[in-house]
């Protein structure tokens, strides 16, 4: 992750923990924030690891996974193919997520 992306929402396997930023993402519609909690938590349930969705500077959205450095159980093929296939299915959900960053925080016209 970049220094200048933001954390919109994570989940973390080994704390069994969900974070996500209310601070500025807050005003998003309680849908889309299910649906983030239901991706975040599947992923780690299902992979493992630390999982997050991150936008960029530019307000592109990504994915991104850590894991710690002893966890043999956690799959790196499995991890990208599931973040293909979320990119794949859920990709208005994060074109959405690009929008409202770009519109509140980049301020960039709509057209």
């Amino acid at each position: 992750m970049s220094d200048d992306s933001v954390v919109v929402c994570g989940a973390n396997a080994y704390e069994q923990k969900y974070y996500f930023n209310e601070e500025m993402f807050g005003k998003l519609p309680q849908s889309v924030k299910d649906e983030l909690h239901i991706i975040s938590v599947l992923f780690t349930e299902e992979v493992g690891g630390i999982f997050t969705i991150v936008v960029e500077s530019d307000g592109g959205v990504s994915m991104e996974t850590q894991t710690d450095e002893n966890d043999y159980y956690y799959d790196d093929i499995a991890a990208g193919m599931l973040i293909k296939k979320i990119r794949d299915t859920k990709e208005e959900l994060l074109e959405s997520i690009s929008l409202y960053y770009r519109v509140f925080y980049l301020h960039e016209s709509i057209e």
